[in-house]
């Protein structure tokens, strides 16, 4: 009996071997134990080579985020005034001086190395470093800036550089979809889409002459000087402003339109600086309250309540309480608008002003000047 016991150990043992050594080395020669080796699922076939998803707009971004650029800024150490106030010493002790740095981002427009930015991103810098999509970098020079519109030509001297094609924004409407692209945050080149939520946005205060497209596209600090393009990927403006309690996107964007922008680029690029018509004068909003004032009666327009001595509005006949209704054959509805005519008129050429005044109507044919250029802010 002992003996069988002991041959009955020794085989069940061999076999238990033999299992595990089988079940390690080749588990396949095993039978299966009734649970399936993989879950079944579903997988959708791969996808041609070259076919876009219906409704994506990967060859927009595609066309348009080669010709985007990354800017990075700095601003040297500037003195502190107040350092050498001895009473500011006292209390606060001798401040040290800090470089500054600043991110933005700009569109490539042609070839020879322009790029159209925003003023605020490249105002005051002491050097400017441009970063493309392919990797490349190079130092830029300001070709010329233009305060009242945000607008800033930077050049750079790189070789077989990509160039964003340029829409048409007159034929944008309200639901359009567009693409925002630059450097948001610095963390590198990110493309937002969204639609035109409105145009002709003005009276927001951000620029001198306001024009704006509209957009809930997400555009966030960083975007500056990027673009806004359409669903081909063409530049439809320039990506400059949002509306925002927290510093970030809250779906309410601001772009300058391209035709805005390409205006600025010749005149910086031709002459050195943006030219635009001047007369002279201190707008306001028509009101009941000033209307009264000055005696006049109008249902549109914009009244002058101030006229500079010897300006070209004083030269043509135009007077303090004159409601403009018209300039060069386009009626008038707020300041914004007349700015913006008047800016549009070419320095010198006679344009005829609609007037409405007390005793009547009146045309002034006024030559207008060069608008000054708006004073550099202190650094």
């Amino acid at each position: 009996m002992k003996r069988l016991w002991l041959l009955f150990s020794q085989t069940v043992t061999v076999l238990l071997a033999a299992y595990f050594v089988v079940g390690t080395l080749k588990p396949g020669w095993l039978p299966s134990r009734g649970v399936s080796s993989a879950v079944a699922v579903l997988e959708a076939p791969e996808p041609g080579t070259g076919v876009v998803p219906a409704g994506s707009f990967r060859l927009a971004a595609q066309k348009a985020s080669s010709a985007v650029v990354s800017i990075n800024i700095s601003k040297n150490a500037r003195p502190n005034p107040q350092n050498n106030d001895p009473w500011f010493r006292f209390f606060f002790g001798e401040q040290q001086d800090q470089a500054q740095m600043g991110l933005g981002s700009g569109v490539i427009v042609s070839a020879d190395g322009y790029i159209l930015t925003n003023n605020h991103v490249v105002e005051g810098a002491d050097e400017i470093e441009v970063f493309l999509n392919d990797s490349r970098k190079a130092r830029a020079k300001v070709i010329g800036t233009d305060p009242d519109s945000d607008l800033a030509v930077l050049k750079i001297d790189l070789d077989r550089l990509p160039v964003i094609v340029l829409g048409n924004a007159s034929t944008l409407q309200v639901g359009d979809q567009v693409l925002a692209i630059g450097n948001p945050f610095g963390v590198g080149q990110t493309v937002t889409s969204g639609i035109v939520s409105a145009l002709g946005r003005n009276q927001l205060g951000i620029n001198t002459f306001e024009n704006f497209i509209q957009t809930d596209a997400a555009i966030n600090p960083g975007n500056s000087g990027g673009a806004l393009v359409d669903t081909n990927g063409n530049l439809l403006g320039i990506n400059t402003a949002i509306y925002s309690r927290s510093g970030g996107s809250m779906g309410i964007g601001f772009a300058i339109p391209v035709s805005t922008a390409k205006m600025v680029l010749e005149g910086i690029v031709k002459d050195g600086q943006v030219t635009r018509g001047w007369i002279g004068v201190e707008p306001n909003e028509l009101n009941a309250e000033l209307a009264q004032t000055f005696g006049v009666k109008a249902d549109h327009g914009v009244i002058i309540t101030g006229v500079l001595q010897n300006g070209p509005a004083a030269q043509g006949g135009m007077k303090p309480g004159d409601v403009v209704t018209r300039v060069a054959n386009q009626d008038v509805h707020n300041v914004a608008e007349m700015l913006s005519l008047v800016a549009a008129l070419k320095p010198g050429q006679t344009e005829s002003f609609e007037v409405q005044r007390a005793d009547g109507r009146v045309t002034l044919n006024i030559a207008p000047g060069v608008r000054p250029r708006p004073r550099q802010r202190v650094q």
